[in-house]
């Protein structure tokens, strides 16, 4: 077999003309644009007597694009902008700059509105197409309408001086956002950009994230709510503002987060007969005989020694996993002598099943998945030195996630529909087309041997028909 066959008769030059790659891009710039975040960012950034060559909204949605379609510097906007016949004019890298450093915390305030206005119509119109906002998944069940909202921070590494970078508690350098993502449509809600040294449960922190994430969700949609943390955020403060919460008028917030395996846990768990152990469920909502969960409450407030949660909301559960250590588990001295590794929760759900509440907690795991996609969506690099302008890029950022996700929320179906970013790339983002002008019309043409080039032209023709805001 000639290896070398494919290659015969093959040879490169410069020539042609309507040909762009990077087609697929057009799909999240329509997004942004027949949605409305393109115009209400060009309003949230107008500034009096300043007019700009190019709209500050236009450039920062251009900028979001271009981080969807998976640029890590400013420099990538050019992606954009070296496709001038499908995309028309596309500011320079220095203006994309230029667009960031002027993103001052009031300019950053009117972007989250902005992002909040935009937001309600999408949800309206993922209503509309589905029937209703997706559920959250847990246990083989649904959550029905409660909306979901997972924090949890990360580290983003420096490899050069910039502002606010510091050592980790990871022992590497670099910086340590904290982020709010809604489970149920994997928007990106709130990013805040925070030195590498910030505390893992800093309570001032965990507040406004929560209260920022709050700020997106569409009013009507805040009557159900469940906030997911791991035991780092798990903070009084963040506890009892969440119960705080719930005490309003038509709302019902709750909450779900790692808890401290602690003396006053130690304490009581001898007390727990063999009997209150049930097994836990898994992913699918089928029994795992090798893990057992019980609930502790009743024995940490009313047991001899007195009330050992004096001081937490009076409606807190608390719930406790077992299960054998796995290769490699770094085991306390109480762990290592039961031969059993062991795992706290604490929510505020009245009622439900003790397994059920437990196996809802593990699926906080999915917010590293989050995470994960929105490092490869801008947030895993900071592109200056500038603090100002790093903050700005984390908006981008996170506007870029949410266009992915509008994307597949509004316009794709079956498997490009829970694709991620990495996916949606090779598939959709960054195919190839040629644009062909005829009738006072440009059709951007899809190359029919490409197996998504359907799901492109209907993703396109539902984009189009979306009506405005």
């Amino acid at each position: 077999m000639d290896s070398m066959a494919w290659s015969k008769g093959l040879s490169a030059e410069v020539g042609g003309h309507g040909v762009v790659s990077h087609a697929g891009s057009a799909l999240t710039r329509l997004m942004a644009d027949r949605t409305g975040l393109t115009g209400a960012l060009a309003g949230a950034l107008a500034r009096r007597g300043f007019v700009p060559l190019h709209d500050r909204g236009r450039v920062i949605t251009d900028l979001a694009v271009a981080i969807a379609d998976g640029a890590t510097t400013i420099g990538e906007i050019d992606t954009l902008r070296h496709q001038g016949e499908l995309s028309g004019p596309v500011a320079s890298d220095t203006t994309a700059w230029r667009a960031l450093a002027e993103c001052d915390a009031a300019a950053l305030s009117r972007i989250a509105r902005a992002r909040a206005r935009t937001r309600r119509h999408v949800w309206r119109l993922a209503a509309e197409r589905h029937g209703g906002i997706p559920p959250a998944r847990v246990a083989g069940k649904d959550l029905g309408q409660v909306i979901v909202v997972r924090l949890d921070a990360t580290i983003v590494i420096a490899h050069s001086d910039k502002q606010q970078a510091r050592g980790t508690y990871k022992g590497s350098y670099g910086h340590h956002p904290l982020t709010a993502w809604c489970d149920n449509t994997d928007e990106s809600l709130a990013v805040m950009l925070r030195p590498g040294n910030a505390g893992s449960n800093t309570a001032a922190d965990h507040l406004a994230v929560t209260d920022a994430a709050i700020a997106q969700i569409p009013a009507e949609y805040r009557r159900k709510m469940l906030f997911t943390c791991d035991g780092a955020g798990a903070t009084h403060a963040l506890v009892q503002h969440v119960t705080r919460l719930s005490a309003r008028r038509g709302y019902q917030a709750h909450y779900s987060v790692g808890f401290d395996f602690d003396e006053r846990i130690r304490d009581v768990l001898p007390r727990l007969p063999e009997t209150a152990w049930t097994p836990a469920i898994d992913a699918d909502g089928k029994p795992r005989p090798d893990a057992q969960v019980a609930e502790l409450t009743g024995l940490l407030r009313h047991s001899a020694g007195g009330d050992r949660l004096a001081g937490w909301p009076p409606d807190m559960r608390i719930l406790i996993r077992r299960e054998n250590p796995h290769p490699g588990a770094q085991l306390s001295l109480f762990e290592q002598n039961e031969g059993k590794r062991y795992q706290v929760t604490a929510t505020s759900t009245p009622g439900g099943q003790v397994q059920f509440l437990e196996a809802r907690h593990r699926t906080q795991a999915r917010v590293e998945d989050r995470i994960r996609c929105g490092k490869s969506t801008g947030l895993g690099h900071l592109p200056s030195r500038s603090c100002k302008v790093s903050t700005a890029w984390c908006q981008a950022a996170s506007i870029a996630c949410d266009l992915l996700a509008w994307l597949r929320l509004l316009a794709l179906d079956g498997d490009l529909a829970r694709a991620e970013p990495k996916t949606l790339r090779y598939r959709i983002l960054h195919t190839a087309g040629r644009i062909v002008k005829g009738q006072r019309r440009r059709y951007l043409k899809i190359p029919p041997a490409w197996p998504w080039a359907h799901a492109i032209t209907a993703a396109f023709t539902r984009i189009l028909a979306l009506p405005p805001p």
